[in-house]
């Protein structure tokens, strides 16, 4: 059962779509029982990160997510509410990976359009992490993000947008990624299909 985190932060529904389209069984919810008792947990997301951590608090689910033990997958603004802080909003965050979230600066100065938005090749700093089998190096995945994590021992991969920055982290059980596995076609899809794999 994969516990899919509602907590009112939008783009449920092409995770949910996602999860279906791969037989997966799913709930969305926001129990803490129901959560602890998934064997595979999802914290999606889009928008502004201190309001989506005011979101976390009110449920009780800041303080819970980082006790979880089974393998957990935070997508784009769930990744970045798994750091230390985010710079939108000056927002505290959950700790789980030791980095900070910051405004995607370094490409702005050199011209690129914020918000980084469309198709990046994601290049994985080890040999193979059992989250990305059978996906080739370089492929590209979609994004939609104006912040970005800093590099930091947990990155697991990178994207190059200005500057490098952790387009996914891996700590223990938790994986986060800032790109949307649910809307990058087969890529995304054998990402996905690679979490349900993870054993706790």
């Amino acid at each position: 059962m994969v516990a899919i985190i509602d907590y009112d932060t939008g783009n449920l529904r092409s995770v949910i779509n996602a999860f279906n389209r791969l037989g997966a069984e799913i709930i969305v919810t926001a129990d803490h029982q129901q959560i602890l008792q998934a064997t595979h947990v999802v914290l999606p997301g889009v928008g502004e990160a201190s309001s989506a951590m005011e979101k976390l608090r009110t449920r009780g689910l800041d303080t819970l997510i980082p006790t979880l033990t089974q393998p957990t997958l935070g997508i784009c603004i769930g990744l970045q509410l798994m750091c230390k802080s985010s710079a939108e909003g000056d927002a505290k965050c959950m700790g789980i990976f030791p980095t900070e979230v910051r405004f995607m600066s370094p490409a702005a100065e050199v011209g690129l359009k914020i918000p980084h938005v469309g198709w990046d090749n994601v290049n994985w700093t080890l040999p193979e992490p059992p989250i990305a089998k059978d996906i080739p190096e370089g492929a590209h995945f979609y994004y939609v993000h104006s912040y970005a994590a800093a590099l930091c021992p947990d990155t697991i991969a990178t994207t190059d947008y200005g500057a490098p920055f952790s387009a996914a982290l891996q700590h223990r059980n938790f994986i986060g990624v800032q790109f949307h596995p649910e809307k990058s076609g087969p890529i995304g899809e054998q990402l996905l299909r690679n979490f349900l794999t993870l054993k706790p």
